[in-house]
């Protein structure tokens, strides 16, 4: 059949996409980010829940404070992008290999998708630590590039690199649990006849693997969000420092509900921002396929 037979697309055209689906899932759902992160920071039983912390946030430092720190996940988007694309290719090529399969298969996706997600997290660290101290309500910092030059000062140049750790943990399990979830979820669904029901299929698929991805990685996250909003003291060893050590001090300190603050605006994110990406995405690499014609069609 013609559509089995057609050229892939060039790298750049499923990079572009990439970066298109990026950049519109942050403008979309930027805002619950902020909200996930300022109840991730609250230590002890949360003052308010999701829709207190947004309301607070408007009523006490106005609309635009939603935005704040957008900055950096947007600069981030790109590079992102290229690394997250180059790590699925050549971790899906070199495990195919090793496994002998021919094509990819649902334990194949799940250790594909970790192996890239533990690869982007090593670009992503220095763009979130930037982010969280922009996010905190604390935080005086006039803006991205006063952050890094304070904490270049303070702490070093790898002081950009606090949370490396939990940050590895955060993506290799969402992408885990995203890419596996996508993989079982289509082949389970009925097979498109139309392009809008490919959409459809694409939509879920993407939902349900953001969502199992959300439920896996929230506990990494909190950690990651406590390291990197933190301020260091010189000769003190940080309360949070290496992630499982982390997990059983707030597990045992706020009981096991605090290892999912933040859950609920975060999976109100990733779980339709997962389908976002994935409409997207389908959506421009069909327009790239139209514009560039045969033998792309």
């Amino acid at each position: 059949m013609a559509t089995e037979q057609r050229k892939p697309l060039p790298f750049v055209a499923n990079f572009a996409a990439g970066a298109i689906a990026g950049v519109s899932e942050i403008l979309t759902f930027y805002p619950l980010d902020v909200v996930k992160t300022r109840m991730q920071l609250e230590t002890g039983k949360g003052k308010h829940g999701m829709v207190g912390t947004l309301t607070a946030i408007v009523r006490e430092e106005g609309v635009g404070r939603l935005y704040r720190g957008l900055v950096p996940p947007l600069l981030l988007e790109a590079p992102k992008r290229a690394v997250k694309f180059a790590a699925n290719d050549f971790w899906g090529k070199t495990y195919l290999k090793l496994s002998g399969e021919s094509k990819m298969t649902s334990q194949l996706s799940i250790i594909t998708g970790c192996s890239a997600g533990a690869t982007e997290s090593f670009v992503v660290v220095p763009f979130e630590l930037v982010k969280i101290k922009l996010q905190d309500k604390s935080s005086t910092f006039a803006g991205p590039i006063d952050v890094v030059r304070q904490v270049v000062k303070k702490e070093g140049i790898l002081g950009l690199y606090a949370g490396m750790e939990a940050t590895f943990w955060r993506h290799f399990w969402w992408n885990g649990g995203y890419f596996g979830c996508i993989h079982q979820v289509r082949a389970m669904m009925p097979k498109a006849e139309t392009p809008q029901g490919q959409l459809f299929n694409n939509f879920v698929s993407g939902s349900v693997g953001g969502f199992v991805g959300t439920v896996l990685n929230t506990p990494f996250d909190v950690v990651k969000s406590r390291i990197q909003g933190a301020s260091k003291v010189p000769g003190v060893v940080p309360k949070y420092n290496w992630t499982y050590p982390a997990l059983v001090t707030i597990f045992r300190e706020e009981g096991p509900a605090a290892l999912y603050k933040g859950f609920a605006p975060k999976v109100l994110r990733l779980a339709p921002g997962g389908g976002v990406l994935l409409l997207v995405v389908e959506f421009t690499l069909g327009v790239f396929r139209k514009a560039l014609g045969p033998p792309y069609i």
